[in-house]
C-alpha cells in the first residue's frame, strides 16, 4: 500500500527508480508515431533532464533547479506544438511505463494525477484534425 508518509520520489526507488521509470517511458515515447516527432533521436539529454525534473517534482532534490534554474516548464515547452493528443499520448506512455514497473496503483494514481495537470498545461496548440482542444478532461 503506498504510504502517504514517504514523498513519493521515496517510495518510487529516489533517484535510481525514477530512472528506471524514465528509461522506460523515454523507450515508449520513442515509439510513439505522435510523440517521437516532437523528440530528438537521441533521448539521452532529454531523459536525464526529466529524471533531475521529477525528483524534484515528486519531493526529491532540487536537482532540476540546482542544475538548470527554475524550470519553467510551459515557456520551455513553446517552442513545440504541443496538443491535447499529445498530452494524452504523454501520459499514456507514462502509464504505461508505470505498468511495467509494478507500482502500486494508489502511487500510479497519485502520480499520474498530479502529472496530468501538468501535461495539460503544456497544451499550446491547438488539435488539427478538429481545430480545438475537444480531449480536454
Amino acid at each position: 500500500m503506498f504510504d502517504e508518509t514517504k514523498t513519493p520520489y521515496v517510495s518510487l526507488g529516489e533517484r535510481e527508480g525514477i530512472e528506471k521509470l524514465v528509461t522506460t517511458f523515454y523507450r515508449l515515447v520513442g515509439q510513439d508515431p505522435l510523440l517521437s516527432p516532437l523528440f530528438p533521436d537521441d533521448l539521452t539529454e532529454t531523459a536525464y533532464k526529466q529524471t533531475q525534473f521529477l525528483s524534484q517534482f515528486f519531493g526529491g532534490p532540487p536537482l532540476y533547479t540546482e542544475e538548470f534554474g527554475h524550470p519553467m516548464l510551459r515557456m520551455r515547452h513553446m517552442p513545440f506544438p504541443i496538443t491535447n493528443s499529445h498530452a494524452k499520448a504523454w501520459l499514456s506512455c507514462m502509464e504505461q511505463a508505470m505498468a511495467t514497473h509494478n507500482l502500486e496503483p494508489e502511487l500510479k494514481n497519485f502520480l499520474l494525477s498530479r502529472l496530468k495537470m501538468t501535461a495539460y498545461h503544456m497544451v499550446n496548440t491547438e488539435d488539427s484534425e478538429r481545430g480545438e482542444n475537444a480531449d480536454t478532461v
